[in-house]
C-alpha cells in the first residue's frame, strides 16, 4: 500500500514505525498533515475535535519514528508547527510472516487509511453544489469499470497508472497559485472472487462536484 505526497523520495514503514502509527488519531494526523500541510498541536485539535493535549501527545510519538518532522524556523517553544516530510510512503498490509503484534498494527493503520480515505470521498459527494466554483464542479471525475483480466494484466496496469501518477507529480510538484487547490488522486484495484467472468467490460464514469481540499 503506498500513500503518495509529492513524490520527493519513498520510505517504506517497518515494523516499528508501523506500531508507532497504529492508533487511529495518528493515522489522521498524518493525512492531515498531508492534506492542509503544516499544523500545530492546537490547529489539528480543532480539526480532529479532540484536546491540544492528546494531540501533542500524539505529535510527539510520530515524530519519535520521524514520521513527521517539526518545522525549521517557525513557531515558538509554546507553540510547535509540525509537517509531514515530502515523499512516497508505503507499507505492506497485514501478512503471515509478520508477528502478532505486527500483524495487529499493520491492520489498524489499513484499516484507517481505508477508513479515511472513504471518508474523504463521502465529504466530496455530500458537499453543497452551492459551495464548489462551477470549474471544480466540471474538474472532477469518477469512472469505475469492470473488466475481465489476468493478474498479471492487472500488474502491467497498476504500473500504467502508475507511471500516469508519477508524471502528473513531476509536471506540477510545488504548485502554486491562487486557481491552485490540493487534489486527491485514487485509483482501486482488485479482483472480485465471486464475480464470473463475462468476456466484456462495463464502464460508468461521471463528473461530480469537487471537494476542492485546501492545497498545503
Amino acid at each position: 500500500m503506498t500513500e503518495n505526497d509529492e513524490g520527493y523520495e519513498s520510505r517504506v514503514l517497518d515494523a516499528g514505525a508501523l506500531k508507532a502509527l497504529a492508533h487511529p488519531m495518528r493515522v489522521r494526523i498524518l493525512d492531515l498533515l498531508a492534506e492542509r500541510g503544516p499544523q500545530t498541536a492546537s490547529s489539528l485539535a480543532a480539526l480532529i475535535g479532540e484536546s491540544s493535549g492528546a494531540t501533542s501527545y500524539h505529535l510527539r510519538a510520530l515524530a519519535a519514528r520521524d514520521l513527521i518532522r517539526e518545522v525549521a524556523d517557525r513557531g515558538t517553544a509554546r507553540e510547535r508547527w509540525w509537517e509531514r516530510p515530502h515523499g512516497r510512503m508505503s507499507f505492506s498490509g497485514p501478512n503471515d510472516e509478520m508477528t502478532p503484534s505486527g500483524r495487529a498494527a499493520a491492520q489498524i493503520v489499513e484499516d484507517e487509511f481505508f477508513r479515511n480515505r472513504h471518508q474523504r470521498l463521502m465529504d466530496h459527494l455530500h458537499r453543497p453544489r452551492s459551495d464548489v466554483p462551477e470549474e471544480w464542479r466540471e474538474a472532477a471525475h469518477h469512472m469505475t469499470t469492470m473488466l475481465d483480466m489476468t493478474a498479471a494484466q492487472v500488474q502491467e496496469l497498476a504500473r500504467e497508472i502508475d507511471a500516469v501518477v508519477d508524471t502528473a507529480v513531476q509536471r506540477y510538484r510545488g504548485q502554486t497559485g491562487p486557481d491552485v487547490r490540493r487534489v486527491t488522486i485514487r485509483a482501486d484495484l482488485f479482483d472480485l472472487p465471486d464475480a464470473a467472468a463475462r468476456g466484456g467490460g462495463g464502464r460508468h464514469g461521471h463528473a461530480q462536484d469537487s471537494a476542492g481540499e485546501e492545497p498545503s
